[in-house]
């Protein structure tokens, strides 16, 4: 067998408990290969590279760059694939984004999370770790993905830019229409056959037309607002100095594509929209299933109002290729034929 590489990036698999609190910990990003070469397979060997150590709920945009840069500069021809320890709290951004920037990938990269630290017996982290190993031992093809354990001890198998946020009460990862690509089961993926999911013999080296631009970016358009709506949500909230405006905003939406769109007044979605698009803010809405089924009044009122609907992406995932968008062009126009017409990994499904 090749090498596996293992990038640590710190959070909750690279933590340890001190004191009363949980923090990152040199020694504890590297008890994960321990704990592996104790419990599991001693002749697999480990290559390692920390280009960062945080608790992920710090991670910042420019830190994305460092981290797929130095992704990049490993060599892969003598690996079987590369391994990301990241912390639950943002790891469906950091899958997404680099997603996008590592789509041509020659080998699998997979990134991993634990629900718990590694010295926790509830943690899921070595077996989310030696479930990747495996993978990669046997068929893993090229390409950017997720293995986390469910509360079911299945271990899933998530594209990367088709993962959304875990969730507080229960530690779970979710994704589009609950589908993932599949179980991994003693190293072999089981995987799901439905027609939202990409072939398996598709899973190859993604060269987008965009990906030698974005390997050259040097920084990553981080003002981006996102709004999640609620009940009595005041857009008069919602003001900026002419220095200081949003370069654009993403609004999410209620489960059935829709949000408050009564036509006047502090709470009017659409009044909101009409005033951002006077300031050239241009206000994106996500998630909706396809532009077709967004048939309800509200949401045909929102876009007259001037929003732009971003249909079959999932919000993490619209987020992130928002801000590559900002950051790649300069015209609004080129942005929106950009997030409404490309496909950079998978992302539209």
């Amino acid at each position: 067998m090749k090498e596996i590489m293992v990038v640590f990036t710190g959070g909750t698999i690279g933590s340890m408990k001190q004191g009363s609190a949980i923090d990152v910990n040199q020694s504890g990003s590297y008890m994960i290969i321990d704990q592996y070469l104790e419990r599991y397979d001693a002749s697999v060997t480990f290559s390692t590279l920390q280009p960062i150590n945080i608790l992920s709920e710090n991670l910042l945009a420019e830190q994305w760059l460092q981290l797929a840069e130095q992704i990049r500069s490993i060599a892969q021809d003598q690996l079987s694939g590369i391994i990301v320890t990241h912390g639950s709290d943002t790891l469906a951004y950091s899958a997404a984004m680099l997603g996008y920037m590592l789509s041509d990938t020659k080998v699998p990269i997979v990134l991993i999370a634990s629900n718990y630290p590694l010295g926790d017996e509830r943690a899921n982290g070595l077996r989310n770790f030696s479930n990747a190993v495996s993978w990669m031992e046997q068929d893993a093809p090229a390409g950017v993905f997720v293995v986390y354990e469910n509360d079911l001890g299945e271990s899933q198998l998530y594209l990367a830019s088709r993962i959304m946020q875990c969730e507080t009460f229960t530690d779970q990862f979710r994704s589009p229409y609950e589908l993932t690509l599949g179980k991994l089961q003693q190293g072999r993926l089981i995987p799901i056959d439905d027609e939202r999911n990409p072939r398996l013999d598709e899973l190859k080296p993604a060269q987008h037309q965009w990906l030698e631009s974005i390997k050259q970016l040097k920084q990553l358009a981080s003002d981006i607002q996102y709004i999640k709506p609620y009940p009595g949500l005041n857009y008069e909230l919602y003001s900026w100095a002419s220095n200081r405006r949003p370069t654009a905003i993403l609004h999410d939406l209620y489960h059935s594509g829709t949000a408050c769109a009564i036509t006047e007044g502090r709470y009017s979605l659409p009044e909101f929209i009409k005033r951002c698009k006077k300031e050239n803010i241009t206000v994106y809405l996500c998630p909706v299933k396809s532009a077709e089924e967004a048939q309800y009044a509200s949401t045909s009122t929102l876009v007259e109002a001037g929003a732009v609907i971003l249909e079959k992406i999932g919000t993490e995932a619209a987020l992130m290729k928002l801000m590559l968008a900002y950051s790649l062009f300069g015209s609004e126009q080129e942005v929106q034929r950009f997030m409404l017409n490309d496909q950079l990994y998978y992302e539209r499904h």
